[in-house]
């Protein structure tokens, strides 16, 4: 019987997304790639998926890296496909337009970690450790992961966790902002889907405007980013939720949001 390399489960308008490879600690191959891709091309199409929550099975890891039993034979043309790949899933799901968590519960090494960073969130169990170790394969990372390091934690801790290779606790992961929250493991699960329940009920066209203008500001120059920014402010008042939403807070109601 093949085994399902996604879990995917539906709750509350919450997609949570687990990769099912636990006896290869959830390692990315080529094949674990595409579902991924898949997944969230199909979420970001649903209407009823507000919010997606991302995580690995098993208690051991989130990902733990690329599978290494797969790239080793690969030739550099296949290496540089592999890594296309790869970066081409991540960049979908950094483009979602629907908030993205990842459920950090335990290894999330070199491809692992490059699958973490291009979550619009991560919430990470204190038990997780993370690292790019790509330096003790004789390989450099090949998913983003030295481009959104660098954005996310500055140049030296990037160069450090790239030349030495080394595993940093999850503290230590947040100390350098590459974590938003760092929980106990065992209530890792609820303080995420906490968090996703409470941007599921936030207003969906609001939500997409600020994960576009965090986007788009982090690749252009300020000034382009500011005028980004206002076109999307004032598109937003187009949308029937902006009404809601400020109509509520004047009769100091709650807000239902519709995504219209």
């Amino acid at each position: 019987m093949t085994v399902s390399l996604l879990l995917i489960d539906d709750a509350n308008s919450v997609r949570t997304i687990r990769v099912n490879r636990p006896d290869k600690l959830n390692a990315l191959n080529a094949a674990t790639i595409d579902a991924l891709d898949t997944a969230f091309s199909e979420a970001e199409t649903n209407a009823s998926v507000r919010v997606v929550v991302l995580t690995g099975s098993g208690s051991k890891a989130f990902v733990a890296g690329a599978d290494i039993s797969e790239m080793n034979m690969l030739t550099p043309v296949q290496g540089r496909d592999f890594s296309l790949r790869g970066t081409r899933m991540m960049r979908r799901v950094e483009k979602l337009t629907k908030p993205v968590i990842a459920m950090v519960n335990g290894f999330a090494f070199g491809g692992g970690l490059e699958l973490a960073m291009c979550c619009h969130l991560r919430i990470a169990a204190d038990s997780a450790k993370v690292g790019q170790p790509e330096i003790n394969l004789g390989l450099i990372p090949g998913f983003g992961g030295s481009q959104r390091l660098l954005r996310l934690v500055g140049r030296a801790a990037t160069l450090e966790l790239c030349l030495t290779g080394a595993a940093i606790t999850a503290e230590r992961a947040l100390q350098l902002g590459l974590v938003n929250r760092v929980v106990p493991a065992a209530e890792l699960e609820a303080e995420t889907m906490k968090l996703a329940a409470q941007l599921a009920n936030a207003a969906p066209l609001a939500l997409r405007g600020m994960l576009d203008c965090v986007n788009i500001g982090g690749e252009c120059a300020l000034e382009e980013g500011l005028e980004y920014e206002s076109a999307q402010f004032g598109l937003v008042f187009s949308t029937e939720d902006m009404r809601e939403g400020t109509s509520a807070f004047l009769e100091k109601r709650k807000p239902n949001f519709t995504g219209r």
